[in-house]
This record gives C-alpha cells, sequence and structure tokens, in this order.
C-alpha cells in the first residue's frame, strides 16, 4: 500500500511515547489514517495541526497494518488556532469530517468543500463571512451521507414557490402557505440554503438549527455523538458574538 496525496489533516490521537496515529482527507482516497513517528516533537506537533494543508505519503506492506505516514507541510492555520471563533470552527468542522467518513472511500466534493471552507475561515475578517459557508459544508456532508434535504419543491403543495419552513421529520422544504398553524413545529429555511446570495446572523443561525438537527438525528449517533460539543461550543460562541 503506497499512497502520496495532498490530505487536510482531521485529527490525531498519542499513540506510544512518541509518535501519533494521524486521520487526514485526502481527494482520491478519502480518510486515511496512519502513524507518524516523532509525532509529538516540537517539529511535527505544529504541522499536525487539525486543517493544516500537508503532502502526506502513506507506507505499509499490507492492507491491514497500520501505514506509516510521513507529512510535508503545504499550509498552515496556526494563526487562526489564535482566533476563539475561528478555531472553534476549525475544530468543528474537522470533528465532524472525522468522525462521519468512513476510512478509505473517495468523497472529493466533500475533500473540496473542506478546503473551501477552512479557505473562507482564512480568508474572511469577520465571523458572518464564513459562517454561511460552514452551513453549507454541513448541508453538502449530510447529502453525501446519504441524508439529504429536499429543499427543491414543497412536500405537501409540490410547488416550488415561497419555500420558508422545513419538516423535522422528513426534511423536506414548506411553503409558507401550507405551513399555516404548523410553524411552531417545522424549522425556518433561510433563503441562503435554496437561493444562495449573502445571508444576515438571523438566516445563519437558522441555518445552523436546521443542519445540526439532521446532523445529531442521523449521523453523529451512537459513540460519534461525543462530537456534537464542539458544535455546541462553537454555536454558542456565534450567538454571543452576535448578541
Amino acid at each position: 500500500m503506497h499512497i502520496r496525496a495532498e490530505a487536510i489533516i482531521l485529527s490525531t490521537r498519542n499513540h506510544g511515547e512518541h509518535g501519533v496515529v494521524a486521520r487526514a482527507l485526502t481527494r482520491a482516497d478519502g480518510v486515511q489514517p496512519g502513524y507518524v513517528r516523532g509525532g509529538r516533537s516540537r517539529q511535527l506537533r505544529p504541522v499536525l495541526q487539525p486543517a493544516n494543508l500537508v503532502m502526506g505519503e502513506w507506507r505499509a506492506r499490507t492492507e491491514e497494518q497500520l501505514p506509516a505516514l510521513t507529512v510535508e507541510p503545504l499550509a498552515s492555520r496556526a494563526s487562526l488556532h489564535r482566533e476563539p471563533l475561528a478555531a472553534g470552527a476549525l475544530e468543528w468542522a474537522t470533528a465532524l469530517t472525522a468522525a462521519s467518513l468512513p476510512e478509505g472511500q473517495a468523497y472529493p466534493r466533500l475533500y473540496d468543500g473542506l478546503g473551501g471552507l477552512i479557505g473562507a475561515i482564512a480568508a474572511a475578517p469577520l465571523a458572518r463571512d464564513w459562517a454561511m459557508a460552514l452551513v453549507l459544508y454541513e448541508r453538502l456532508l449530510l447529502a453525501e451521507m446519504g441524508f439529504g434535504l429536499d429543499l427543491s419543491v414543497c412536500v405537501v403543495t409540490g410547488v416550488d414557490r415561497d419555500l420558508a419552513f422545513v419538516s423535522p421529520r422528513s426534511g423536506a422544504a414548506v411553503t409558507r402557505g401550507a405551513a399555516v398553524g404548523y410553524e411552531t413545529k417545522l424549522m425556518r429555511l433561510p433563503p441562503f440554503l435554496r437561493d444562495g446570495g449573502v445571508a444576515g446572523w438571523p438566516d445563519i443561525l437558522d441555518g445552523l438549527a436546521l443542519t445540526g438537527h439532521f446532523l445529531a438525528r442521523d449521523v453523529l449517533v451512537d459513540r460519534r455523538v461525543d462530537v456534537l460539543s464542539a458544535r455546541v461550543r462553537l454555536v454558542d460562541r456565534l450567538k454571543r458574538a452576535v448578541a
């Protein structure tokens, strides 16, 4: 087994006295784990921070063996980890990806989407400028995992206009008219999730509530539910920042 590819670091855990097992997302080979000798050293620890882009090389004698992984830094996100909101977003996005994806299965759209989100966080001066990208990435991940939201037409009437709500059970859109009397049982559909454009904080928070509901219900179940704590912290920080 031999893979050489650009990869986004998702997570690390200590292994042995000096090494770490790192999991990284590649475009063609999906999530790949590997043992990094000396990964806890002063030299390699910054390279292995989640959200960093590296050139990784995995080698193993058999498919069953944990590969040895060597990494070369390509893009560091160290400066973002010093900003509480940006750091929280990177922690959540990488933890979500690591917890959701099976190893060795390619998800090129998620690789591109995660890279785009990290780039938006790095480039945007304000959290509002990347928070919308975070919601869109969560929606993409839901779709890639087989739990996509159906926002094309109203599940009740079949029309594709004036869609304002989403059913928390089916993930399908509902028009404003069809929702009369049931508004409190439905979730708000922020326009940017369907039509694009720029979103303000109320719509962004509605989007986070929507994708968060389906991530918790359909994707982050069993042992993976623990990673939701990173999302709770991030959303709380965002709400305090805009209060």
